[in-house]
C-alpha cells in the first residue's frame, strides 16, 4: 500500500526532501497560491501548525500556478511572501502542478485516495488533504474550507 512517506519532493530552497521525514506525524498537505482569494488561509494554516505542532502536526505547502496563474513568482519570491505576509514557518515546497501531464506524483496519489467534486481533479488553490500518522489519507477539504474548520479532525487524527 502506498503512503505519504513513499514520496519525495523538492523543498522551496531547492533541497530534496523525503516525506518519510514526517512518518508518525499527522500531515496537512495544501496546494497554495500567493495571489488568490484564499491566500489569507496561510494565516490559519500557520495557526494550526503552531497550535498542534508539539503534538505531531505538520503542514506542507505546495505552491501551484495552475489556477488563474495566481502564483507566478519564483520559489524564492513565494517563500519570502509567505514568511513576510503570513509568518509561515511550516515547510514549503517548490512550485508543482497538481493536475495534468506534469502533476507531482504526490498529488496523483492524494487524488486517487480522496476524489473531490470534479472526480480526481483538484478544482482550485488551497485544496487540503489530511494524512494520518500511518501515512494514509483521512480526508480531503475544499478550497473554501477554512483551516480552523479542520481543527477537530486534526485533534481526532492526533489522538489515534
Amino acid at each position: 500500500m502506498t503512503v505519504l512517506h513513499d514520496f519525495k519532493a523538492t523543498a522551496i530552497d531547492g533541497s530534496e526532501v523525503s516525506l518519510d521525514e514526517y512518518a508518525g506525524d499527522v500531515v496537512l498537505v495544501v496546494n497554495t497560491a500567493s495571489a488568490c482569494g484564499f491566500t489569507p488561509q496561510f494565516a490559519g494554516l500557520e495557526e494550526l501548525y503552531q497550535t498542534y505542532r508539539a503534538q505531531g502536526l505538520t503542514v506542507l505547502g505546495f505552491p501551484c500556478n495552475q489556477f488563474g496563474a495566481q502564483d507566478p513568482g519564483s520559489d524564492e519570491e513565494i517563500g519570502e511572501f509567505c514568511q513576510k505576509n503570513y509568518g509561515v514557518t511550516f515547510p514549503m515546497f517548490s512550485k508543482v502542478d497538481v493536475n495534468g501531464d506534469d502533476e507531482h506524483p504526490l498529488f496523483t496519489w492524494l487524488k486517487s485516495e480522496q476524489g473531490g467534486l470534479l472526480g480526481s481533479k483538484i478544482k482550485w488553490n488551497f485544496t487540503k488533504f489530511l494524512v494520518g500518522r500511518d501515512g494514509a489519507v483521512i480526508e480531503r477539504y475544499a478550497p473554501t474550507t477554512e483551516p480552523s474548520a479542520i481543527a477537530a479532525d486534526i485533534e481526532k487524527a492526533l489522538a489515534r
